[in-house]
């Protein structure tokens, strides 16, 4: 797979892919990202790349044309299953759009900054807005890294026990149950005995009931699908 992303402070996500699961998912080969710095197709001496937005109004519109001239820059060497702006306004990102991502090949993500982009640029190239909540961060940045490491962890290969991610929280619409490790008592606090048990058709029917209690208590807008 391989992502591009274009911002306009590329330094926000390049710390943030260095590490971790997306750094050793790029080191191995499963995944390609790139960050494009937007002000190098910047116009003019000074490389502008904002503006005053028309009609009057407080803060800066990120320009068509600097835009425009990266992402057909980099649309001659790849075809994107989607280009997706990260935007407040977008559909709220879950769990479903993210594994329908994880099968695609190439994706193009841009980061908005300021009030935004410039209007046009959604309609002439966007085929998917994504918004990661109901709230407004300073740029798309945040956002873009939260989307890439949400796809490249379902990479197969880049967890080594595959079936991690399929047990996460929303991948049936049921948030994860409790989870325990060593020691099995601490300070008279007790590991349920059924995990204990050994036995797999008890545990999983264990499970199943506490992600639905679960649910019920934290999400039961979840139930309702």
């Amino acid at each position: 797979m391989k992502i591009d992303i274009i911002s306009c402070q590329p330094g926000l996500i390049d710390g943030f892919f260095s590490q971790s699961i997306v750094k050793n998912a790029i080191q191995n080969g499963f995944v390609e990202i790139n960050t494009h710095d937007l002000r190098t197709f910047g116009t003019g001496n000074y490389r502008q790349i904002d503006d005053y937005q028309y009609g009057g109004g407080a803060g800066m519109v990120l320009m068509i044309e600097p835009l425009a001239r990266l992402i057909r820059s980099l649309q001659q060497d790849t075809i994107y299953d989607q280009i997706i702006y990260l935007t407040p306004d977008g559909k709220t990102l879950n769990q479903k759009t993210v594994n329908t991502l994880s099968l695609t090949q190439n994706l193009l993500l841009i980061c908005g900054h300021y009030k935004g982009i410039d209007e046009r640029v959604r309609e002439l190239f966007v085929t998917q807005e994504i918004s990661i909540g109901d709230y407004v961060l300073s740029g798309g940045e945040i956002a873009a890294a939260v989307l890439t490491d949400a796809i490249v962890r379902l990479i197969p290969g880049v967890i080594n026990d595959e079936t991690s991610a399929l047990t996460d929280s929303f991948q049936d619409d049921l948030l994860a149950p409790p989870v325990y490790t060593r020691p099995a008592d601490f300070e008279g606090t007790k590991v349920p005995e059924v995990l204990l048990s050994g036995n797999e058709k008890l545990i999983n029917e264990w499970r199943l009931d506490k992600s639905i209690e679960r649910t019920t208590l934290r999400r039961p807008d979840l139930l309702a699908k």
